[in-house]
């Protein structure tokens, strides 16, 4: 017997009924040799987690555009909460913590420079919209590895590919849109779970607003400091949920209904503060202009590094180009193309 195997014997015998194992897993798109030593989720999360759109993750907006502190969240640093939480969550329950940490690792690798920003601009111009989850399952399946993708299990893509919430409820929300594994739906609340706690810490950093003007009620429910709110968050959701019998990822409905508060009061007081969305208007305009820029000039788009690797129409490809930049080199590139360069003498 194998490494792999005897880790699978160890799956079926200790984790939970309704977790799922890997030797059940439904499969690739593209078959191969498993691996001798890893189970198929342990190298889906090895595979994302050395692909190079995971290493963008580092330089593109969490909340603060291209922040200068040391200490402020990145979508990468993000993911790695999101990962560590749910992790958390998958031990507690009994869950399959490969899986989980393979779908939150891969949950954002769809997201544009600019944060949501940017992914408003190119759900504007493009005919068939953009969402950074879609754009997700496309970086895993196409996009990456030179057009190959990296052909994860499917459990995995599923959990990627419906993890996100938007500003809809946390709770009652239909089977058929949540993540087939208990474990995808894990990811999809400690996603929540981890923004808006890091959100609130980055804005408290910043001085946009202070620790005291969140509501009386939120502090008394969730806690005082970042660590009480998280561990308010973790432990109910814990104790709240069920992997035997009718299985059931939740939160009780005070706790819900106060994450749920707390995302509505972040987004009045901080992701639409006059300070963070002046910044992300002006970087609007600059993917709006590369945009174009890059449509009237396809041709260009192999000068900048970018080789198509599909027939899809001209605007899909742009999209991918865009898409996938850090905040940092749209910036160049945009100084690059539309201002004027000092003189080098030749």
């Amino acid at each position: 017997m194998d490494i792999r195997q005897a880790t699978e014997n160890f799956e079926r015998e200790h984790l939970a009924p309704a977790a799922a194992c890997s030797s059940l897993s439904r499969g690739r798109e593209g078959d191969e040799v498993p691996c001798q030593v890893r189970t198929a989720y342990q190298v889906d999360r090895d595979r994302i987690l050395h692909c190079k759109t995971f290493r963008r993750l580092k330089y593109k907006t969490q909340v603060f555009l291209s922040p200068e502190g040391d200490h402020y969240r990145t979508r990468l640093t993000h993911t790695l909460e999101v990962s560590q939480i749910a992790r958390t969550l998958a031990r507690a329950l009994r869950l399959n913590e490969d899986l989980t940490e393979a779908i939150a690792l891969g949950h954002d690798l769809g997201h544009t420079p600019f944060g949501h920003a940017g992914e408003r601009v190119l759900n504007d111009l493009l005919p068939a919209g953009f969402h950074h989850v879609r754009q997700s399952l496309r970086v895993v399946e196409h996009l990456e590895k030179d057009g190959q993708g990296l052909n994860l299990t499917w459990e995995v893509r599923d959990g990627i590919s419906r993890h996100s919430k938007g500003l809809g409820t946390l709770l009652g929300v239909a089977a058929d849109c949540l993540p087939a594994t208990l474990e995808g739906r894990v990811v999809r609340l400690a996603d929540v779970i981890a923004y808006v706690n890091h959100d609130l810490d980055d804005a408290i950093r910043a001085g946009l607003v202070a620790a005291t003007d969140l509501p009386l009620t939120l502090r008394s429910l969730l806690g005082e400091t970042h660590a009480q709110r998280i561990n308010t968050m973790v432990c109910d959701l814990i104790e709240h949920s069920r992997v035997v019998e009718a299985p059931l990822i939740t939160l009780s409905a005070d706790i819900a209904g106060g994450i749920e508060e707390l995302r509505g009061w972040l987004y009045e007081h901080v992701y639409r503060a006059a300070p963070v969305d002046d910044e992300f208007c002006k970087a609007s305009r600059i993917l709006r202009e590369l945009f174009d820029y890059f449509m009237n000039a396809p041709e260009s788009l192999g000068k900048f590094g970018f080789r198509p690797q599909s027939t899809d129409d001209v605007s899909t490809l742009v999209a991918d180009f865009l898409a996938g930049m850090t905040d940092r080199y749209a910036l160049n590139l945009y100084q690059r193309l539309f201002l004027p360069q000092r003189w080098k003498a030749i």
